[in-house]
């Protein structure tokens, strides 16, 4: 195996690690979203993309005879339960929430944009087309998360001015 081949398959295990994470930080999320319905929904449909970017991946590193990393796979999940742990004691958790997924997402981005370009390079163009195809889908969530800050944060406040309102009463 090439060193390349090798860089392309470890690269490659790191973003399904990575799509692990995000699938239990997006449920951490998820479950608080109870007053925000166009964020909740956009994030259920990121939730099962990403669970088909990961079963992509699998799928890649199978026809290669490798595995996923569990350890990789491990620790990515407990990352993101303890990122998702700490919201749950923030008052603006909704908020800090947008901010590292929206971060997370030109993390992802830049992920495929380089397993694309190494796929391209060693002739692997099944791997760069699955690659693509992921990126977009990270380019969406991310633009989608970017027109929605706006709106998410001025929903947030008025609930907050709603809740100190009442809170006076």
């Amino acid at each position: 195996m090439t060193e390349g081949r090798e860089w392309l398959i470890q690269w490659l295990r790191d973003a399904h690690a990575m799509e692990e994470q995000a699938v239990t930080m997006l449920n951490g999320q998820l479950s608080r979203l109870e007053h925000y319905p166009e964020l909740s929904e956009r994030i259920r449909l990121h939730i099962e993309e990403t669970k088909g970017q990961a079963a992509r991946l699998t799928s890649i590193l199978e026809s290669f005879d490798e595995g996923a990393s569990t350890m990789k796979d491990a620790s990515g999940k407990l990352m993101a339960m303890a990122q998702s742990l700490s919201g749950v004691f923030a008052g603006d958790e909704v908020m800090k929430g947008s901010l590292a997924s929206y971060t997370f997402e030109h993390m992802e981005i830049a992920s495929y944009s380089i397993l694309a370009a190494a796929a391209e390079a060693l002739g692997e163009t099944d791997v760069a087309r699955v690659c693509e195809e992921n990126l977009r889908e990270e380019v969406a969530m991310a633009e989608w998360l970017k027109n929605n800050l706006a709106p998410t944060t001025q929903l947030f406040l008025s609930r907050a001015n709603a809740d100190r309102d009442s809170a006076k009463r």
